[in-house]
């Protein structure tokens, strides 16, 4: 039968103590779980009532075996009551919000006649969400009453001593004292304490409900011996201690010692609730390990619902550290041979392929082989015992599960997976060794590097699925991103920088070196018209780099060479193809990088000959770029960041000329010269303005180390390719560090009106507030690397941050769009076909096909 009906609404409701009866099956009253014969004892916390977890036994409430009986509870009758853990703050809310003696909520009758219309109004217009809202202002509005206006009772003031014990004139109150309290509150007063379904005495417990051994099954250890769940070990110290309490009180025990057997009855409790309690030390098993209780289960990461729920473990799978392999195409992964051999893809067989998988099967593990066979719905290991007679057995229509093979789509994923792009399909390589190996052009779209990140590896079981991967997850689909509609895959580092240094116009190859390079990037043919010179045939790196691009491609645009202060060769910077021929131009970052505002050729590519050209021509670009390096060989050494006698006279003479600046900056702010910029204070504006003098140097020294450095130098020539880095890390190292900031402004924290005990107080100088006037290479002083290290700290704490709250940014962020879809009709619906948007995004354009959102590629 299907259900037609729909839910209208859930309601969470508190257990009363007769349904926690009325829903039990046995009274547990005794901790022992076992007898000598291993069999489960009547009354104890595995009763047979409560169901089984054993194979061969029967539960003796609904006669159902192991997978038949889902369970059924217990419960256990607490000798005194104890708090629920997680009610103490509403108990304490209700006992501050109504009177001592006949139990009203400290509001009139009036007033609680009107809070009721607008509470009802509010339901309407508003809903339920709004409603707790405002009932919990009633609630802060009648703690501050002094005296009830039902009874005339003047209050005492009542107070929460953590983590639960109440304390109301001076006097403790037990939890039989606050039940009593709570028992006396009319049902017409519950609505206004935010309490819908049920009574507030019941968040005093009395009874103890017992979940059945399903939920907490034990595990048979391999000496035989039974391990029980941490559950089943809290509700022992709980039946035990209640059963201590109970004896006590029957025998006329001292007061004091009843109190302790209660507060640590209470402490069972509680801790069996959750595990987690402020100011309460954890329950521990007897090796230490800290218990995990039901609230641990049910919450957190690691908790029932985002653990075992909403995401799972999956089968065929694989997870292992990634290694780069640049001769890897961009959409292949390197898989290592022992994970092929377990990875599995079911194959039906079928007139064409038998022969085949008969070859496999009678591989075995032996690689290619196969793992299993599926006769007649059946699933047989492959094993040298069996596998003749399942070759025998084979028939059409059966499935054959053989190992990964060459080719293959897999789906290959790095976490955090944050956008789309961290899953894309891959076409499988299978190879020697033990990592999973990966082109580095592929890294940025995954965020990942080589340092021991690991991936994951997904087969998928189905031809739908696998179609799917093909069509929609493949890196060839996703070569251009959703954010901004540009490359986000791309040449990086020595490809960039290789291509960039084969390109410079005074770059020629004799006729082996062009062989060698064009073989090595996997083209097999020279270009035409070599430069003879002494009768020996040149090409240009120009020319080896137009046999690499389409033969159609047309393209004019500017590299980031344009951006230089030092004078560049207008033909160096002006890049054009004509007819798939480089004429001008050198090939950096900006032409063929990954990232916004880079890959200005591979975005060409793609809007003329299509995203496939475009993974080839970046695949080809990559290996020229590496060939060529290992042609020409390439090392930086320190003397490139040396500068000339004049330069570092120069970058002097800037530090001394801010040091000036500053001082008198100083002085005009002493005197009460200093004018105020609209919206700050003089202070204010005095730190702003000695940032923007430090911050001005530093630009000085920057336009100085960029005019004098050695052009030739490996290290600007990494720089200036957009290979790595920038010019203002040479500063840094040649010239000198300058003003570090510590959250946006200089640093002013520390010591006594002082940023370190070295300075004078009130000292505000230049070099107190963070100035760093060395370069790494000419080595900090003591003062100078601390204030370095501040704003290392600071970095390193603010990453460390932001990353658990923009995951759980995200996290809700899907959680709250998870239901709209597009639809045919390109309009944003959710799951009940309500509209969102008359149009996706606006304006129905997909990003990811188009040419930086706007004009179609695809």
């Amino acid at each position: 039968m299907i259900p037609t009906d729909k839910i209208g609404k859930i309601e969470f409701r508190m257990l009363s103590p007769q349904m926690i009866k009325k829903m039990a099956v046995v009274k547990v009253v005794t901790p022992d779980l076992y007898d000598v014969d291993g069999y489960p004892v009547d009354g104890g916390l595995m009763d047979l009532k409560m169901g089984v977890i054993d194979p061969g036994l029967r539960c003796r409430t609904c006669g159902g075996k192991v997978h038949e009986c889902p369970g059924h509870f217990g419960y256990v009758e607490l000798a005194r009551p104890v708090y629920h853990i997680k009610y103490i703050p509403n108990i304490q809310d209700i006992l501050r919000a109504t009177c001592n003696k006949c139990g009203r909520i400290l509001i009139s009758d009036e007033e609680l006649e009107k809070i009721k219309k607008k509470i009802e109004k509010i339901r309407i217009e508003k809903g339920e969400i709004a409603v707790s809202h405002y009932i919990k202002q009633v609630l802060n509005k009648a703690k501050n009453v002094k005296v009830c206006p039902h009874c005339g009772e003047k209050q005492e003031k009542v107070r929460l001593d953590k983590p639960y014990a109440f304390i109301r004139g001076g006097k403790k109150l037990t939890p039989v004292d606050v039940r009593s309290i709570l028992e006396k509150i009319p049902d017409k007063d519950l609505e206004f304490l935010g309490i819908k379904n049920g009574r507030p005495e019941w968040m005093v417990l009395t009874l103890l409900p017992v979940p059945p051994p399903a939920v907490r099954p034990s595990i048979t250890l391999e000496t035989g011996e039974r391990s029980e769940d941490d559950l089943t070990h809290k509700l022992g110290d709980i039946v035990r201690t209640n059963q201590r309490l109970y004896e006590n009180l029957n025998a006329g025990a001292p007061e004091i010692i009843i109190e302790d057997l209660w507060d640590l009855l209470q402490f069972h409790v509680a801790t069996y609730i959750t595990n987690n309690i402020p100011q309460i030390p954890p329950a521990r098993h007897r090796s230490g390990r800290v218990l995990k209780t039901l609230g641990d289960r049910i919450g957190t990461k690691e908790g029932r619902f985002r653990r075992n729920l909403l995401g799972k473990r999956v089968n065929f799978s694989a997870r292992t550290v990634i290694s780069p392999d640049p001769r890897l195409r961009l959409d292949e992964v390197g898989i290592p041979y022992e994970i092929a051999k377990e990875l599995t893809i079911p194959v039906k067989v079928n007139d064409w392929n038998i022969t085949y998988l008969k070859k496999l099967i009678k591989n075995g593990d032996k690689y290619p082989g196969a793992n299993y066979v599926i006769i007649d719905g059946v699933r047989r290991k492959i094993t040298e015992e069996t596998k003749d007679s399942l070759i025998e057995e084979l028939k059409f229509g059966d499935i054959v599960e053989r190992h990964i093979q060459d080719g293959d789509i897999v789906l290959f994923n790095r976490q955090p997976s944050l956008h789309r792009m961290s899953l894309m399909g891959h076409k499988v390589k299978v190879l020697p060794y033990k990592t999973f190996r990966l082109n580095p052009s592929t890294v940025t779209p995954y965020n990942a590097d080589f340092d021991g990140d690991e991936m994951n590896l997904h087969v998928p079981q189905t031809e739908e699925a696998m179609t799917e991967a093909r069509s929609l997850a493949s890196v060839e689909r996703n070569i251009i991103t959703p954010r901004y509609g540009l490359p986000i895959v791309g040449a990086i580092q020595d490809q960039i920088l290789g291509n960039y240094l084969l390109t410079q116009k005074d770059t020629y190859l004799t006729k082996e070196e062009a062989i060698l390079l064009l073989s090595y990037a996997q083209v097999y043919e020279l270009p035409e018209k070599p430069k003879t010179k002494g009768g020996i045939d040149y090409y240009s790196g120009r020319q080896i780099f137009s046999m690499i691009l389409p033969k159609k491609l047309n393209f004019e645009g500017k590299n980031r060479l344009v951006r230089s202060i030092t004078k560049v060769d207008e033909s160096d910077m002006n890049v054009k193809i004509k007819n798939g021929k480089l004429t001008s131009g050198i090939i950096d970052s900006s032409m063929i990088g990954p990232e916004a505002g880079k890959g200005k050729i591979t975005e060409a590519i793609i809007e003329q000959c299509g995203k496939k050209e475009a993974m080839e021509f970046l695949y080809k670009a990559s290996l020229l770029g590496i060939g060529y390096l290992h042609i020409v060989g390439f090392t930086i050494v320190v003397d490139d960041t040396d500068l000339p006698k004049e330069a570092v006279e120069k970058i002097k003479e800037i530090h001394e000329t801010a040091k000036k600046q500053v001082q008198r900056l100083i002085e005009m702010y002493k005197k009460g010269k200093l004018e105020p910029y609209p919206g700050r204070t003089v202070r204010e504006t005095l730190e702003f303005r000695i940032t923007e003098v430090g911050n001005r140097a530093r630009n000085f020294a920057q336009e100085v180390v960029e005019k004098s450095t050695n052009k030739k130098g490996n290290i600007y020539v990494i720089a200036q390719s957009g290979a790595r880095g920038s010019l203002g890390y040479l500063v840094l190292m040649s010239a000198f560090v300058g003003q570090v900031n510590l959250r946006g402004s200089r640093i002013t924290k520390g010591y006594y009106k002082r940023t370190l005990p070295h300075f004078k107080r009130g000292d505000i100088s230049l070099k107190a507030g963070g100035f760093i006037s060395h370069s790494y290479k000419g080595g900090l002083t003591p003062i100078e690397f601390f204030f370095n290290s501040i704003t290392g700290r600071d970095t390193l704490m603010d990453t460390s941050m932001r990353t658990p709250r923009s995951g759980y940014l995200q996290r809700r962020l899907i959680n709250a769009l998870q239901d709209l879809k597009v639809g045919y009709d390109l309009s944003v619906r959710d799951g009940t076909g309500k509209i969102i948007q008359f149009k996706y995004g606006e304006d129905g354009i997909d990003v990811s096909k188009s040419n930086f959102g706007t004009v179609k590629v695809e």
